[in-house]
């Protein structure tokens, strides 16, 4: 029992497993059951992943959650930037918009469309699916990376972007992966 635990204990210790608190888990799973029932009987959206996006969450810290709807799990998590515009001056309270020009996150669901290449790399073009994100095509709203954005959680906050969800490099890449294996669109939703 004893080289059981100490086994435990080094598997923790050298992959760095961090745990997700139940008050995020018990919104993830309330925001997974919206999102089944967007794509249940659209042929559209992929039905085994999804992008959550937990904006409660300060941006040093992982709140970019790959969720597998098939066996309802977590299997990735990452840092994620929000638009610079949604900053209130209250330290971890943010506002948000769909208005242009507003550089605000918007919140809502959309579905991630094909990628190309633009000022930051690879980045892929975002389709708003709600009133409070219709805007998102038309406002250049974009899933990219940025070299400021860390890959490793953080304490305090970090860069801003002008409204796009935007991750690390590496994070992308994992994601990227993703995005260009799925057959159908995967569904992207950002959440207060």
């Amino acid at each position: 029992m004893f080289f059981i635990l100490l086994a435990f204990i080094a598997y923790k210790a050298i992959w760095k497993v961090e745990s997700v608190n139940s008050e995020t888990i018990s919104r993830i799973n309330s925001q997974v059951n919206q999102v089944k029932k967007l794509i249940k009987n659209d042929s559209r959206f992929n039905k085994e992943i999804a992008f959550l996006i937990d904006m409660k969450i300060p941006s040093g810290k992982n709140r970019f959650f790959i969720y597998d709807l098939k066996n309802n799990k977590i299997i990735d998590k990452g840092i994620v930037a929000h638009g610079s515009g949604s900053e209130t001056g209250i330290k971890g309270k943010l506002k948000f918009s769909n208005v242009p020009n507003s550089l605000s996150t918007s919140l809502g669901n959309y579905y991630v469309g094909n990628s190309y290449y633009g000022k930051f790399g690879k980045a892929y073009k975002l389709y708003g699916l709600d009133k409070t994100n219709s805007n998102a095509f038309k406002r250049d709203i974009v899933f990219h990376y940025y070299y400021d954005v860390p890959y490793e959680e953080k304490d305090g906050y970090i860069c801003n972007s002008f409204g796009c969800p935007m991750v690390s490099k590496k994070y992308f890449e994992k994601t990227a992966k993703m995005i260009d294996d799925s057959k159908s669109n995967i569904l992207m939703r950002i959440y207060y």
